[in-house]
């Protein structure tokens, strides 16, 4: 995939499913490379359009600049053109453009840019960060909406008239005039990726609006569920996705929603599930308790005798 334009980027990623590996923490919370490259390794032999590294599953607020580098590095080298690897890049405008720069050279494919460090501030400025983004690397770039970082339809059209390499849009507000006014403005000038919390529940929805892809965060760990919802959703199979939202993501929202920061704790704790442990989340994030570990693994289980059960990869 390297050398991948933009607009090619922005259209492989617009073609299927997306998701965001997990950063696996040995017991130090030191970077745990070898478990990383099995992980994605075996994530690459289903069907995803796209891989995000770094990004809010993968703990990037937990990552200092120069784990960053390291960890796309390895995503790059181990998904060996197989699928795109995109790198989340955020903080302050200068951090975010150093890093920008630094996940080129490590070889990513794309950056989806993350709202800038808690800061609140007024459209200009927020087109200022982003644009500023933009001119410092050649990558195609896609801008995340959602908590302090909300651009309105007007900032994009600007945006995308001053910034050829800003060719996607992430929306993470739910906001859904904001959403259509966006579509109607844009067309197909950006490719728009559904980023609520849990993607799959807004799914149908988006789909009516336009937005062909979204991230799945449990493709971490219960990838034949993902790619299948994500084949019915498609397919406008109201059956099959309501099985699927009825029988394991709303139960497994009911988790999530218990403690605040679980929306990645609980992934880590469906690789523990599966047997593939990832290691411990990094504070200020906590751990799933021992019950409710419990608990997600009884909703995995359930997905081998149900209508999503496991199916074998073709050869």
């Amino acid at each position: 995939m390297a050398g991948m334009t933009p607009k090619e980027m922005a259209l492989t990623i617009g073609s299927g499913l997306l998701s965001f590996p997990v950063t696996p923490f040995d017991a130090d919370l030191a970077f745990d490379e070898e478990r990383y490259r099995s992980n994605l390794d075996w994530l690459c032999s289903y069907e995803v359009a796209g891989l995000f590294s770094c990004g809010g599953t993968g703990e990037f607020f937990s990552l200092t600049p120069e784990e960053v580098a390291r960890i796309v590095a390895v995503a790059v080298a181990e998904t060996a053109g197989r699928v795109p690897v995109l790198a989340g890049v955020g903080y302050g405008t200068t951090i975010a453009c150093e890093l920008a720069q630094s996940v080129e050279k490590a070889g990513a494919d794309g950056i989806l840019l993350l709202p800038p460090y808690l800061v609140n501030s007024e459209q200009e400025g927020l087109a200022a960060h982003v644009e500023a983004v933009c001119r410092s690397t050649s990558l195609g770039v896609i801008v995340y909406n959602r908590d302090n970082a909300i651009l309105t339809e007007d900032t994009l059209a600007r945006l995308c008239e001053r910034c050829p390499n800003l060719v996607g849009f992430k929306d993470g507000v739910g906001d859904l005039e904001l959403m259509q006014r966006i579509g109607s403005r844009m067309g197909d000038r950006l490719t728009y990726v559904g980023g609520l919390p849990t993607a799959e529940t807004f799914a149908m929805p988006y789909l009516e609006m336009g937005v062909t892809t979204y991230s799945s965060a449990v493709f971490n760990f219960v990838p034949e569920f993902s790619t299948r919802f994500y084949a019915a959703v498609g397919q406008r199979d109201h059956r099959t996705v309501e099985a699927g939202l009825k029988d394991f993501i709303l139960p497994l929202l009911a988790i999530r929603n218990r403690r605040k920061g679980y929306a990645v704790s609980i992934i880590k704790a469906g690789m523990k599930v599966i047997g593939r442990d990832s290691g411990p989340v990094r504070a200020p994030l906590t751990d799933l308790g021992e019950a409710e570990t419990a608990e997600l693994a009884v909703l995995v289980r359930r997905l081998d005798s149900g209508i999503f059960a496991a199916r074998p990869q073709a050869a």
